[in-house]
């Protein structure tokens, strides 16, 4: 690694990386080489120099150097390097690959460069600096996280990618059967009832770093799969129990990836519903003191959402969050007479303005639930044929439980300072939901079609 040779004056190593600039200077040529962890400068002085091959080294060309670290002359010292106290001379240069010239230059702030061009080179685009360190964060937001829930006993469980079409908001990602023509799968949007489920089977705390997929237009904070903490947890008293062990994971997760961070508060206030939308006119609320400081960080716990909206153009009820929510009602006669005027025990999380994760007490009692989804329009028949499973495996004994599910895009998002999610996920997709760098969505064909049962229709 490139990063350790200020630590290795003297000794002799063999280093691979990426040319990211070349300059001749006479008979002696300088490289700087670049690998993950950094650049270091390469010497490559006469008889070496003057080999063909090495004349013909041009910028991104991968290469192989076996050479000698040695201090650099006092005057000659780069500061703006971290390797900048040495260089490396070189007694052997092999060329590994080489490179045409690239579309745009990975050396500098690639943000500049045109997003869509970005996005069908994406491998290019990782090679600079910027992206790489987003990427490098990401790995360490996962990192802490995972650190923490073991550490505390929680279980990493993974649920399926393919599972039932239910309805909970977006639109499905289907996936037709092959076996079972004219049938489908959905992908998740997200693993709520699993989650749910675990709780069922006492798996009692679980947490998982879920990719979740939704059908629904693009925005900035916004991509069509995208990945989420998700944490469920049996026998909670009341919210705080939710509340608080996300307070004390963000805190760990700041002192790990993000020391330079300001928080506004030094515990999230707990802000109800009502009161923010009176004052703030959103339930996403910016509360930085400074929202010029890039450091700094607003943290807030919405709590007391309505449990259902009126959807005017469907003439029904809808939930606010989603129907496995828990509403604040004694009784199933309670939750039917005024729906409009019933609070759930819901809650959301907002930082800096942004909404990075949102979560509930569920109900667990199954008529309770069958209720719920009654108010909001659903037929007994439709109830059993789309939420059958869950309501025959809260018949074996339930324990009430909550959780919340963090949308670790978002998070990241703010971490770094992004002013969307594409510049922090390895493979975005473009503001359209187009794959720029595959071409996806592409057609397939028609031996496929019809091995699935499938035909396509002009409209």
């Amino acid at each position: 690694m490139v990063a350790k040779t200020p630590e290795m004056v003297g000794d002799e190593v063999i280093l691979y990386g990426w040319v990211n600039s070349r300059r001749d200077h006479g008979k002696v040529t300088f490289f700087d080489l670049k690998d993950r962890s950094g650049i270091v400068q390469v010497v490559v002085v006469p008889p070496l120099s003057q080999e063909e091959d090495i004349k013909q080294i041009r910028d991104q060309w991968v290469l192989r150097i076996r050479g000698t670290v040695r201090k650099r002359p006092e005057d000659m010292v780069n500061k703006d390097l971290a390797t900048g106290k040495i260089e490396v001379e070189a007694q052997e240069v092999m060329i590994v690959n080489r490179a045409k010239p690239l579309p745009f230059d990975v050396t500098g702030n690639t943000s500049r460069v045109n997003e869509e061009v970005r996005l069908k080179y994406r491998y290019l685009d990782m090679r600079s600096s910027r992206v790489a360190k987003n990427l490098a964060l990401r790995a360490k937001v996962f990192n802490s996280i995972r650190k923490f829930f073991h550490g505390r006993e929680f279980t990493e469980v993974d649920t399926p990618y393919i599972s039932k079409s239910t309805p909970e908001g977006a639109r499905d990602y289907l996936v037709p059967s092959r076996i079972e023509k004219g049938k489908f799968y959905a992908l998740p949007q997200s693993p709520q009832q699993y989650k749910q489920l675990l709780m069922v089977g006492g798996v009692e705390k679980y947490f998982q770093i879920a990719r979740c997929f939704r059908d629904e237009d693009m925005r900035g904070d916004r991509q069509p799969e995208f990945t989420q903490l998700d944490i469920e947890m049996s026998f909670v008293e009341d919210e705080e129990d939710v509340l608080s062990i996300f307070e004390e994971m963000f805190a760990a997760l700041m002192a790990e990836v993000a020391p330079q961070a300001k928080l506004t508060f030094g515990a999230a206030p707990r802000l109800k519903y009502a009161d923010v939308i009176k004052k703030y006119k959103t339930d996403k609320p910016d509360l930085r003191k400074d929202k010029n400081d890039p450091n700094e960080l607003a943290l807030v716990f919405i709590i007391d959402f309505p449990m259902f909206e009126w959807k005017e153009a469907e003439q029904r009820w809808d939930a606010v969050h989603h129907p496995f929510t828990r509403p604040k009602v004694a009784t199933v006669d309670d939750l039917k007479k005024a729906p409009g005027s019933i609070l759930a025990y819901q809650y959301d999380i907002v930082l800096n303005g942004y909404e990075i994760a949102g979560g509930s007490l569920r109900t667990h009692d199954p008529e309770l639930l069958a209720a719920t989804f009654e108010v909001m329009g659903h037929k007994k028949e439709d109830i059993q044929a789309k939420f059958g499973h869950l309501l025959e495996a809260f018949s074996y004994g339930v324990p009430p439980h909550g959780g919340i599910a963090v949308g670790l895009d978002r998070l990241i998002m703010l971490l770094a300072n992004e002013p969307n999610i594409r510049e922090i996920i390895p493979f975005p997709k473009a503001s359209d939901g187009h794959d720029l760098m595959m071409d996806a969505p592409s057609p397939v064909n028609k031996s496929q079609l019809d091995e699935l049962g499938l035909q396509l229709r002009k409209t």
